[in-house]
């Protein structure tokens, strides 16, 4: 593993590269370096950046040691690449009809030994795990595969990936799976502010300035489409994990939005129907983002999550 780095891709942060499982992960990490280790799982094509800074400095404030990274395809992490051809359509339709899909460059079980692999190389026993959307599948996968590494588990805006819940709009799951006309830089922006404000929280909307500025940072650190179309298909191809979930060990929180289009909010109910003595917090008017006026709240749903731990990590 590299140590950290001087060079920090966010002001305040170290940063560094750590090999898991033979790829390179990039990762960033603020907070007291003696405290309790709360590790990030971003979601479907996003970057570490995707997790407000607001919500990680209030963790790290609250003495953990908030540890973001760059999964498998996505941001400054490795490529995971086998060069199989795959149709998402076609797999999404088998997997619906309870057939098998067809080979994947990798499933959402090996994105779990990835988080895993990144506790080894940082040194870490046991930490405390968040994630959000495809984030909080892996999230779950980990609590439920390796319970023994997990001291408390919150699952944001996810769910079990049963593919027979009828959790997404198909609008959007066409809209995410398709190429847009172009790769110019206006082009993606301009279609990645629009794909935020569809998928956005009603009641605590991002303007287009903040959705078009983000987009264009997340652009220019590294704009990866086909890695974003092989996670789409590692989440067809793993189907439900549900199996899995009496596993899990760890205090478990719920979070998930009542006007979410994306993950449909029977999505976050069936994980906490499923987790032992996991606790649901439904949020009015939340969608599928991160809304900064919200941060607090899951800020304070995460530390009290976290403190049910039997014994700091």
């Amino acid at each position: 593993m590299d140590g950290p780095s001087a060079h920090t891709d966010t002001p305040g942060w170290q940063s560094g590269d750590a090999l898991c499982n033979g790829l390179k992960l990039h990762w960033e990490a603020t907070g007291p370096e003696s405290g309790e280790p709360m590790l990030m799982v971003m979601g479907l094509g996003c970057q570490l950046i995707q997790w407000p800074d607001v919500l990680c400095l209030d963790l790290a404030k609250r003495g953990f040691r908030v540890i973001r990274f760059d999964n498998r395809d996505a941001g400054l992490s490795d490529t995971v690449d086998r060069q199989l051809r795959f149709s998402l359509r076609r797999d999404y339709v088998r997997v619906r009809l309870g057939l098998r899909p067809g080979p994947a460059n990798y499933l959402l079980h090996d994105m779990a030994a990835d988080t895993v692999g990144l506790m080894d190389a940082l040194g870490l026993k046991r930490a405390h795990l968040v994630g959000v959307s495809m984030g909080g599948m892996i999230a779950q996968l980990t609590a439920g595969t390796f319970p023994d590494r997990v001291a408390s588990l919150c699952s944001i805006m996810s769910g079990t990936n049963h593919p027979w819940v009828r959790q997404t709009r198909i609008d959007l799951l066409l809209r995410l799976a398709s190429r847009p006309p172009d790769l110019q830089r206006d082009t993606i922006v301009a279609r990645q502010a629009e794909t935020f404000r569809l998928i956005g929280s009603p009641l605590y909307p991002t303007s287009l300035e903040d959705r078009r500025a983000f987009a264009g940072r997340a652009f220019d650190r590294a704009f990866r489409p086909g890695g974003t179309l092989r996670q789409m298909h590692a989440i067809v191809a793993t189907g439900s994990f549900e199996k899995l979930l009496p596993n899990i060990t760890a205090p478990t929180q719920i979070i998930h939005g009542t006007d979410d289009p994306l993950m449909r909010t029977i999505c976050g109910r069936r994980s906490a129907s499923m987790i032992r003595g996991a606790k649901l917090e439904l949020i009015k008017g939340m969608g599928h983002d991160c809304p900064k006026v919200l941060m607090p709240r899951w800020a304070e749903l995460i530390a009290a999550n976290a403190a049910r731990a039997s014994s700091p990590p």
